[in-house]
This record gives C-alpha cells, structure tokens and sequence, in this order.
C-alpha cells in the first residue's frame, strides 16, 4: 500500500485527513487507533489486523513523519479525537478490550484508564471491580467521589441492584438525602433473585443489611427517628433472625427500650472482630448505658467507640455517630469541654467527612456555647454551614437553636427573637428524639421569655412521652428538667416548680448534676421569695459553672445582688457574677476585654464622684468640653464609654434598670446613674429625646449578637 502523507494543510482540519487514513492506509489508521486507545508502543503491542507484515516500529515512523504523533509518540491531541470520533465501533471496543487485557494480565493499575473506558462505554466486569473497589477506598474521605465512580461501574455493567446499597449511601454521606432516598425506593421495590432464607448464603436482595442501615440514618438525618426505627423494625419483618446492634441506636432514640435491648441481646452472639463492628457494638453499648441510674459509664464506652471508628478509617451509617453520641452525652452530663475534645478529634480523624462534618461542628459550637466561648461557637457554626450546601433538617434546627442560646446570652432582644422564629420553623420539620432535647431545652427558656410558650407545648408534651417511655432516664431528663424550672421562673410561676424539683432531688440520690441542678433551683426561689442566703446563692451559682451552666450561675449571682438588702452581700455576689463570665479571650460579661468592673461599692458616694466632677464649676467645664467634642466631629459614640454605650443598647431595648442590671451585673442603682450620665452627655431634655439620640447612635441591635444565617 502507497503511504499515505497528508501533509501540513490536510492535519489543518484533522478528520479530513483521518478519515483518507481509513480508506487509504488502514494499517496507519490502525496503529494511530491503538496509540489513542491507549497501547504504548513498543511496551505494549496492539492487535493488529491490517499491518499486512509492515513491522510495527516501521508503522509508528510513518505516523510520526506524517505529523500524527508528538515528541513523547503519541497522537497529537486533535489527531486522537478525530481518530476516537470516527473509529468503528467495533474496532474500538476490540482496541479497548485488548488494553484491558494488556493491563489485567500485567497486572498494572488501571488508574484514569477504568474512568475513560467506563465512561466510553466498555462493559466488562474487570472494570466494574476496580471501579467498586476505588468508590469503597474513597467512601470516607470523598463521597462524592466515590458516587462518581459507582455511576461509572453502573455504566460498566454493574447490577444496579447489588450497586444501589453503596450508592445510597455515598449519596447520603454528602447530605444528598433526596437522592439516597429514590435510590433505596428502587432497591427495595426490587424483586430478589431468590427470597431470603438465613440458611442460603445471598439469598434475598443484595447488601440488604447496609441498605437498611443506610435508609435507617437518611430518616435520622431528615428529623424523623420513628421511621428510622421503623426501617430497622421492617428489616426484622423481611429477613427474620438477622440483627443489628446499630439498631439500638434507632431505637433508643424513638424510645423503644423493650426493642432497642432485644436487638443488643441478639447481635451480641454474631459479633464480628472488625474494627467497624466494633464501633457499632460499643456504640449500642454505651447508648444503652446512658439510661441507667448511673449513667457515667456511657461517656467512656461512646468514646471507645468513636476511637475505634477513626481507627477503622470507615464511614458508619448509623443515625447517630459515636463522637456525636459521646459528645451529648457530654454535653448533657455538664462537661463541654470533654464534647468539644471528643468532637474535635472526631473531625480530626476524618469521621467528620460529608454531612457528618456540620453536626460535629455544631455540638463543637454548643460546647463552646457553654463554655461561654461565643467567638468560637460562631466559628465552628460557619464551619458547619460551609461544609455543605445545605443542612440536613436535624441539623438545621440544631444550629438555629444555638443561634437563639447566643443571642439569650447576649441579652439582645431582637437577635433573640429573630432566633426563635427560625428555629420554630426549624421545629416544623423535626420530630422529637433523645437528640432533640437538648436544642429543645434552650428553645424552652426562650419560649418562656418571649412569652410563646403555647407554640412550643406540643413538642415539650412529646419530649416528656419520649422520657417516660424511657424511665426518665436521668442524664436525658434532667438537663430539660432544669429548663423547665428556668422557664417556670422566667413566667413567675414557682407553683409549677414542683414536679420537676422533686425530679432533680430523686435523682440527686445517684446522679451529681441532679443534686447540683435541685440546689440551684432552690437558690432561685429563695432569691425571688426575698429570703435568700447570700453564701448558698454563691455555692450554688459556682457549682453550676462547674458543671457547664457558666451563664445560669452568672445570672443567679447577678439577680440575688439585685434583691440583695445588704450592700456588702450585693457586691459579693456581683463580684461572683463577674468571675463566672470571665473566660479566656473574652474578658468579663458585659465589659470589653480591657474594661475592670468597678471596685467601689456600687451606688455610694464615692462612685458618683469617680464618674462626676466634684464642683458646679468643675460640671459646666465638662459640659462645655462635651460639646465642643461633638461639635469638632467626634459625634455622640465617641462621648459614650464602652460600658454606656453597653447600657444604651438596652436602654433602647426598653429594658427596666433592674432587667439591665441583671444582664451587666451592677446594680440598679449604678444603672440609673449611667443612664443619667448618658442624658446629660446627649443633651436629651426628656426620655423620648434620649431614646430617638439612642436609636440613631445604636441601633436596635443589642451587643455581641450572634450572627444571622
């Protein structure tokens, strides 16, 4: 055959010139067709079918003295599409085969190889496993990825059947829960090769178990634990004698103990030694600890759990985690700083990948919430809403939540308010479980200050029928226990008090926290009685920092000062308040990192003097330097200090001297002085002067709000 030499203007448009290839040189075309499938002459010799003796090395000369092929041999990128696009069908599969087989029999890595050939078409079930085993190794780290892939098996010929399981759960490791969801629908609407049968191994649908697991934590994940452990019930129905111990968890949580025990019962006795199973069976293990009457045992089995999990290097599709699990039971049990460690090295070791990373964050975030961290709660909230591109609904409302415990620390009424509206429509979309409580608890109080507790009765009514399908377990009850006692003060009625005082007392008996919480709770009616002892309003307000209630043993400090007869008991406890908010980086609750609190006694004589001149000659000096300051373009913020222009928000708020001094922890004395002195530096003849001035220099907001989604 005469060679064929296009020449310069022919591989100008390059199909021209391939396609005078297939008619006129065949052995050419043949040859250029290998090298863009991918062979690498000579290393790897293709199958060639129209050399006609022409010796290979000869073929591949000819090519590159045609302007076919590069410096490195292989065709030019416009000469391999135009050889790919125009290649018979049948040519190219048999190319495409023989690589495969090429590469198999050398047993070299596929690599980018398997992803072109899968997406290209070629079924072959060589392909299918590399691709499934690739999608498994990148499951924990890159979900995404690992979906990618399994489309791509499914494109290679996988059963899509046996493939869905994997998927689903890929899918469902991204947040994508509607996308898990149809997949599991079609899965489970399949029909099986053969029924199930415990005593024919593959009987029944394929990875039905993981498939269950799967569908059992996307349900968790949407808010509704009852069908999660419907799922798992069903699953019982459909391949009876098969257990589950991360069952438990489901079950637990929807307060089913009768259930949730049998199936830790039955697993135990076909326990594997994986590290993954593991995990689950001392995650079902630690959740079915943190219902006993002494439920201290559970932190450490959870924790065991989450470090066998991060050991294992695997996804757990469980509908709670082991770090999350442990880190609310910390959390409930009055150590956040032992939630925040147990979360943060959770994401350190890669359990927090996909839609696992946001809810680590935000128990991070609740954590630090008590901790009275809130730069760091705010923090660790906008770690959680990058992560993904939504929330999934549980955890939607869990961050909502935070958003209103912030801005109820923060004393601001708006952000407050704007928080709670949020998280009630958050609230529509959930259903309530163990989980939910401890967002549930910080919804409460607010509730009861906004005055909207009626909004909220029906999922407190439902909380309380988990609980006592439960046995009002004690870690679970008592923390919302206490927020009904908070709530109950916040509406002034300490005749409701009693059912949940006495709770707190029975459980003080084996459970610490409770003895604590019940001590408080006295402490706050004994303030509100007017009758209350300085030295256990102290006691009481420190044991509740000491257990992670930072901010309540502030606020119960700073309302005793306020009711507080004697002057000295008033600024002992102020004092007391002050310590409890002091953390590190933040500086004191109400003050700016550099700020001290006052030291002289607050309301006396010698404190007006601190902030007064002493003379009328002394006053009309300052009034006159005032206004030149705002005249010389200071403006009004610049004449207020830190702490006025703290009190002003309030002010604005319409906040009653003592409401303000229970937020800053002065007494209601000293705040009637300030707000004077902020009268008389505005020059605001009457109240709705100093309002409208305070409108325009402050706003609405109040300080340190917590961010808005």
């Amino acid at each position: 055959m005469t060679p064929v030499h296009p020449g310069p203007s022919a591989l100008v448009v390059p199909h021209i010139a391939v396609a005078r290839l297939a008619v006129e040189d065949a052995a050419l075309h043949e040859v250029l067709l290998a090298l863009s499938v991918g062979f690498r002459i000579p290393g790897q010799l293709p199958p060639l079918a129209h050399a006609a003796g022409e010796p290979l090395p000869a073929l591949v000369q000819r090519a590159r003295q045609a302007g076919f092929l590069g410096a490195d041999a292989r065709p030019l990128p416009e000469v391999h599409d135009a050889v790919l696009l125009a290649a018979d069908a049948f040519d190219l599969r048999r190319m495409q085969r023989a690589l495969l087989d090429e590469y198999f029999e050398n047993r070299i890595p596929l690599g980018e190889l398997a992803h072109r050939f899968a997406a290209d078409g070629v079924r072959d079930e060589r392909l299918v496993r590399v691709l499934e085993q690739e999608a498994s190794a990148s499951l924990t780290e890159d979900p995404a990825r690992a979906l990618e892939l399994l489309d791509l098996a499914l494109l290679a010929g996988a059963d899509t059947t046996a493939t869905a399981p994997a998927r689903a759960e890929a899918a469902a490791a991204q947040g994508e829960l509607d996308t898990a969801g149809r997949i599991l629908d079609d899965y489970f609407a399949a029909p099986p090769a053969t029924p199930f049968s415990p005593d024919v191994p593959g009987s029944g649908l394929p990875g039905f178990r993981r498939a269950v697991r799967v569908s059992s934590a996307v349900w968790a994940q949407r808010g509704m634990m009852s069908r999660a452990a419907d799922m798992y019930r069903w699953a019982a129905e459909q391949h009876p004698g098969s257990t589950e111990p991360l069952a438990v968890v489901a079950l637990l949580a929807a307060g089913a103990l009768g259930g949730a025990r049998a199936q830790a019962r039955e697993s135990a006795a076909t326990a594997s030694p994986a590290l993954a199973a593991v995990a689950s069976r001392l995650l079902a293990e630690g959740a079915l600890a943190s219902l006993d009457a002494l439920p201290h045992h559970a932190l450490p089995i959870l924790i065991r759990s989450s470090d066998t999990l991060t050991a294992s290097g695997r996804l757990l599709p469980s509908t709670e985690s082991p770090a999350a699990f442990a880190a609310f039971v910390a959390i409930l049990a009055g150590t956040p700083e032992t939630a925040r460690s147990v979360a943060t090295k959770a994401l350190e070791g890669h359990q927090g990948t996909g839609s696992a990373r946001p809810r680590l964050c935000l128990i991070a975030a609740w954590a630090a919430m008590l901790q009275d961290e809130n730069d760091a709660a705010l923090e660790f909230i906008e770690q959680a809403r990058s992560a993904v591109p939504s929330l999934v609904p549980r955890d939607e409302l869990l961050m909502q939540a935070l958003h209103v415990g912030l801005a109820r620390r923060s004393g601001n009424t708006s952000a407050q308010v704007q928080a709670w509206q949020r998280a009630s429509e958050a609230l529509l979309h959930v259903s309530v479980d163990l989980f939910t409580l401890l967002p549930l608890g910080e919804l409460l109080i607010t509730a009861a200050r906004l005055k909207t507790l009626e909004t909220l009765q029906p999922h407190i009514e439902e909380a309380w029928a988990l609980l006592e399908r439960l046995g009002h377990p004690v870690l679970w009850s008592v923390p919302l226990r206490w927020s009904a006692v908070q709530a109950e003060l916040l509406l002034e009625r300490p005749a409701r008090l009693a059912p949940h005082a006495a709770a707190l007392v029975r459980g003080a008996v084996a459970y610490p926290l409770a003895g604590i919480l019940a001590a408080a709770g006295k402490a706050w009616i004994s303030v509100l009685g007017g009758n209350a002892d300085p030295d256990l309003v102290e006691a009481s307000a420190r044991d509740l920092a000491s257990v992670g209630y930072a901010w309540d043993g502030a606020r119960l400090a700073g309302h005793a000062a306020a009711k507080a007869a004697d002057r000295k008991d008033m600024t002992r406890l102020l004092a007391c308040a002050r310590d409890l908010r002091v953390t590190p980086g933040r500086g004191t609750q109400g003050l700016t990192a550099t700020e001290t609190p006052p030291v002289l006694e607050p309301g006396t004589h010698a404190e007006q003097q601190r902030h007064e001149p002493r003379t009328g000659t002394q006053r009309a000096s300052a009034r006159r330097e005032q206004r030149s300051t705002a005249v010389d373009g200071a403006g009004p913020r610049a004449v207020l200090t830190e702490r006025e222009r703290e009190i002003a928000h309030f002010v604005v708020q319409g906040r009653t001297y003592r409401e303000i001094s229970e937020e800053v922890f002065i007494s209601p004395r000293t705040v009637e002085h300030h707000v004077a002195r902020i009268r008389r530096r505005l020059g605001a003849a009457t109240r709705s002067d100093l309002l409208a001035s305070l409108r325009v220099l402050v706003g609405e907001a109040g300080p340190r709000a917590s961010a808005t989604p």
